[in-house]
């Protein structure tokens, strides 16, 4: 069964924070998930050095901003995550090395990143902090630019989860976390690949039925990836742009979660890595990044 023990969820008081408490709720209603909030305070701006200011007075400062920090964290999403075993930390140092360090220290087994949304701007923009997360840490994390609009935890359901596959090194396991979450909440799978656009040039003759032999390729590889594991419900194999192909595919099938891999040699398209921010930008739904 996937294990799910633990989640870290950086916090920055924000509405997008609420909408992933209720996510990580569900969640540990269904593995047991033990959830740390972790609020990292930046160091000292350099406006303060401008000014004469002795390092006692800076310490006492930031002593004192750590101390209420700690005292709003301790009540903070406590009517979202009651009942939930949760731990609550506010550590100094740059939020993104401090949240990846966290997470490889303390084995997690997620990360939930309270995503920007930014309105119709979305879909161009990716938090800074959430891009070197998704660069650095090594466990899966989880994103979604919807979650100001999450629903409460009661109504949260994973009825299909959509896992898009590259056939790179990073496939097997993208599919194997996607099959084991599907199989906890008893949700029907979809797999979904992008294959290359090839398009015939004037003059050239160009086999109409290449198309039909790159998808044939591609289903039997996803065949050898899924072995030993539960069939997927169906399959999506279609060519084109990877992000408008695998965003399509998540709504086209009203999937709940999207799955997929990053940072693994990937195919035509090179490293998934190149695609994943677009995919979690424009993505309908939910985002496993793994």
């Amino acid at each position: 069964m996937l294990a799910l023990k633990k989640a870290l969820l950086p916090v920055d008081f924000s509405g997008r924070c609420m909408g992933a408490a209720r996510y990580l709720h569900a969640l540990a209603a269904r593995f047991g998930t033990e959830v740390t909030l972790l609020h990292a305070i930046p160091p000292p701006h350099y406006e303060f050095t401008s000014v004469e200011v002795g390092g006692a007075v800076l310490d006492d400062l930031l002593a004192n901003r750590m101390a209420q920090l700690r005292a709003e964290l301790d009540k903070y999403l406590s009517a979202e995550l009651q009942g939930v075993a949760t731990r609550r930390l506010v550590v100094e140092g740059d939020p993104a090395r401090r949240i990846v360090e966290y997470a490889h220290e303390q084995g997690m087994n997620l990360i939930m990143m309270p995503t920007h949304g930014y309105g119709p701007f979305r879909r161009f923009i990716l938090g800074s902090v959430t891009a070197k997360v998704l660069h650095d840490a090594d466990c899966p994390i989880w994103t979604g630019v919807h979650l100001e609009q999450a629903p409460q935890f009661e109504a949260i359901a994973f009825r299909t989860v959509a896992a898009a596959v590259d056939l790179g090194d990073q496939s097997r396991r993208t599919l194997e976390w996607a099959s084991g979450f599907a199989e906890a909440h008893q949700a029907r799978l979809v797999v979904v690949h992008a294959t290359a656009s090839i398009e015939g040039r004037a003059g050239e003759y160009f086999d109409p039925e290449w198309r039909e032999h790159i998808a044939e390729a591609a289903a039997a590889e996803i065949d050898k990836l899924g072995a030993g594991l539960p069939p997927a419900a169906d399959r999506i194999i279609e060519a084109g742009d990877a992000p408008k192909v695998v965003c399509g595919a998540a709504e086209k099938t009203k999937a709940d979660l999207l799955v997929i891999g990053r940072g693994s040699a990937a195919g035509v398209f090179g490293r998934l890595r190149q695609n994943a921010y677009a995919i979690i930008r424009q993505s309908p739904c939910p985002v496993v990044s793994v």
